[in-house]
């Protein structure tokens, strides 16, 4: 397709000139002063310019994300454009220009990338010219792109959506400076750790020998997780390819920076996180995209950075939030990381502490290998994880039911007289809908074990998922039909630490204030998960897991997984149990992911988890698709798409109306608005063939403005 005309225009005073090179300071600032004078001065219009004698058209990808207009566009090339309006440089465009006596004319100027020059066009109509090549750095590569598409494709999205997510936005200073030569490739590393596993020797080797083995790495508890996964990326170094990973955090992303630094030294990596800034962050980019550096460590931005000749992708607990995009159409790290390894043959490592029912599909479908320690490497690294059990209540009547329990009371004091303790404490918000009174197991629905939520005083309960009913609600697990729903956060609990334990320091680590590490000597670190700071010393002495049915009992599939990757983390951060580490995890000792935490046996959680999602059609195991927004908006959607043969449509059922003036989710509705949400499952194999039935449906629907779009979420994180 194609937009405007090839030739007609109106001529500006002021057209764009190519710059002499100057030298010094005074050429250095001519710079800057025609830089401003292209900003204040309007794009020429090219009205009568004669075209590029070879491929005149060029292929243009505008920076419109709305799936209808999710194509290309074709426009003409002024001769004087004809060397920098190459493939993958930003251009300024007229977008809806109309055409009148054979020319193109009006239009609003909106960027694009130059994607394809061509001889002729497939458009009948007359071409607009480009109206401005605004830089002739081409950061749009053909590898870039095609990952993007794949992406976009992948999650019903839009292309330029994606690729304002894959190209940082320009600066321009950082343009002109000159990236650094490439470095020599650094000297391969001793496998170090990785002895520490079976297989972890042999990985490094098939890295250095350019292969791509795909591995799913558990790692070992402790503090030694960075200066592993450095020396997987250094040895792809040294094996003269390129390596990235991607981190859930800036904390976690120095401590690789750090380790990866002190193995190969200055100039082999980048680090691009949120911290650095915008012009730091693409001149740091810059140097990826030429060539001039080959590694990258990042949060989820890197994800996309254009590494040259990838070897290996790699992304660090998976599991973690912080790895969906919020931004449409909300990729996840780990998705866009096995997408490349495929593409472009490259090595692929997901590591963490916990495994995640993604990864154990990995490996259960031959995608990946499993890689981890031996048993006793795992006892030898691991605290002693211990649980409320029958002689504390034999002892204490009220351990089951007390949140501080004796045993924990015990656990602070010991504790304290070696070093700090941490105390976790989920999150505010992690509250469950409903739950027994009694026992505090989560209200479930009986049809598809959705969450169970009361519409009104006076409303029978119903699921959250399908909408079916259940009125007589009662506990499968010991029958009561008393609800309960009740969370104490963090600041509490250290202020009831601190009267118990005057003389010892409390820190606090959470959302408003992340603490990055604690001195090794006796406190209190009160910490909402995910906020843990690293000790300096050999480990915490102890932690405490508080509320565990607060995590567990949260109305999403992914509680009880969620939950025991928390739990993990903070214990990973406890000495071993041979130095006196101990760890204790309030919560019911006979579930499931607390057993997995007793025994550290992670990869086994997930692979029971998965095995359940199976037998009741979840993700991952089917693919997923959540579509919400006003009523008659998801209705019209699901009744235009051709879904699937296979398709099982949940719902669609009420979402809760935000109140005015309380901070709002991604993809939450507008405060005061009734939205719904359905759920759109189907069996493995046909996800692409549902992305793109939805996004074929929104696409028509958005182009004939039949009312308010509908959103689409494709593998929703939260479908609880």
């Amino acid at each position: 397709m194609s937009e405007g005309s090839a030739v007609l225009g109106t001529v500006s005073e002021i057209g764009p000139r190519r710059e002499q090179s100057h030298q010094g300071p005074a050429g250095e600032q001519l710079a800057l002063l025609r830089d401003a004078a292209r900003k204040r001065t309007p794009p020429r219009t090219w009205r009568d310019a004669p075209l590029a004698e070879r491929l005149p058209v060029a292929r243009v990808l505008v920076d419109k994300g709305l799936v209808h207009l999710d194509r290309y566009f074709d426009y003409a090339v002024p001769a004087a454009m004809d060397e920098e309006a190459r493939p993958g440089v930003r251009v300024r465009v007229r977008f809806g220009a109309g055409q009148r006596d054979g020319r193109r004319e009006g239009g609003r100027l909106i960027n694009g990338f130059v994607v394809e020059r061509r001889a002729e066009s497939d458009f009948p109509g007359v071409l607009a010219p480009l109206a401005q090549v605004l830089s002739t750095e081409p950061v749009l590569t053909p590898e870039l792109l095609r990952l993007c598409r794949s992406v976009a494709d992948r999650y019903a999205g839009a292309l330029a959506d994606v690729v304002t997510l894959a190209v940082p936005p320009r600066m321009a200073r950082a343009e002109r400076q000159p990236s650094p030569p490439p470095a020599a490739p650094p000297p391969p590393p001793a496998p170090g750790g990785w002895t520490r596993y079976p297989q972890g020797p042999a990985f490094l080797q098939a890295l250095a020998a350019g292969e791509a083995p795909r591995a799913v790495w558990t790692a070992l508890p402790g503090p030694h997780w960075p200066d592993e996964l450095a020396r997987a990326l250094a040895t792809t170094l040294a094996a003269g390819r390129g390596a990235l990973a991607v981190l859930p955090d800036g904390r976690a992303a120095a401590r690789l920076d750090t380790a990866l630094t002190a193995l190969v030294g200055e100039g082999h990596h980048v680090l691009l996180t949120a911290d650095a800034g915008p012009e730091v962050r693409y001149r740091r980019w810059l140097a990826l995209n030429r060539g001039s550096v080959r590694c990258v460590v990042g949060t989820r931005a890197a994800m996309f950075a254009p590494v040259r000749d990838l070897g290996l992708v790699a992304v660090w607990d998976d599991g973690d939030s912080s790895h969906h995009e919020d931004r449409a159409p909300q990729p996840h790290a780990r998705e866009v990381l096995v997408l490349r390894a495929v593409q472009e043959g490259a090595a692929a490592l997901v590591g963490g502490h916990a495994q995640t029912v993604e990864a154990a599909q990995l490996v259960e479908t031959g995608w990946a290998r499993p890689l981890a320690a031996d048993r006793p490497a795992v006892r030898a690294a691991a605290p002693l994880v211990r649980t409320v059990g029958d002689e504390d209540s034999a002892r204490d009547p009220a351990a089951r039911s007390a949140r501080l329990p004796s045993l924990a009371w015990e656990t602070l004091r010991d504790g304290l007289e070696r070093g700090p303790v941490l105390v976790q404490v989920p999150r505010r918000g992690y509250a469950p809908r409903l739950a027994c009174a009694r026992c505090r197991a989560p209200a479930r629905c009986a049809r598809c074990q959705g969450p169970l939520a009361a519409a009104g005083p006076d409303r029978p309960l119903s699921c959250g998922w399908c909408g079916t009913e259940a009125p007589g609600w009662a506990c499968a697990e010991c029958g009561e039909s008393r609800l309960r729903a009740v969370v104490i956060g963090a600041r509490r609990t250290a202020e009831e630490l601190g009267r118990s334990f005057p003389a010892v320091p409390v820190r606090t680590s959470g959302r408003d204030h992340v603490l990055d590490t604690v001195p090794d000597r006796p406190a209190l670190v009160v910490s909402t998960p995910g906020a843990e700071p690293v000790p300096e010393g050999p480990g915490y002495a102890a932690a405490l897991l508080l509320d565990g049915w607060v995590l567990l009992g949260r109305p999403d599939l992914r509680a009880g997984e969620e939950a025991l990757r928390h739990w993990l983390n903070a214990a990973a951060l406890v000495r071993p149990h041979a130095d006196g580490g101990t760890v204790v995890v309030l919560a019911e000792a006979t579930l499931r992911p607390v057993q997995a935490l007793v025994r550290w046996d992670p990869a086994g959680n997930a692979r029971r988890e998965l095995a359940d999602r199976a037998f009741l059609g979840f993700p991952p195991v089917s693919r997923m698709a959540a579509v919400s927004g006003p009523p008659e908006a998801v209705e019209g959607l699901l009744d235009t798409a051709r879904l699937p043969a296979e398709a099982e449509v949940l719902g669609p059922v009420p979402m809760p109306v935000p109140e005015p003036g309380r901070p709002r989710r991604v993809g939450d509705p507008p405060p005061g608005e009734q939205w719904q949400r359905a759920l759109v499952r189907v069996p493995p194999g046909s996800g692409a063939a549902l992305a793109a039935a939805l996004k074929t449906a929104q696409a028509a629907r958005l182009a004939r403005r039949e009312g308010a779009p509908a959103r689409v979420r494709i593998d929703p994180a939260d479908i609880g």
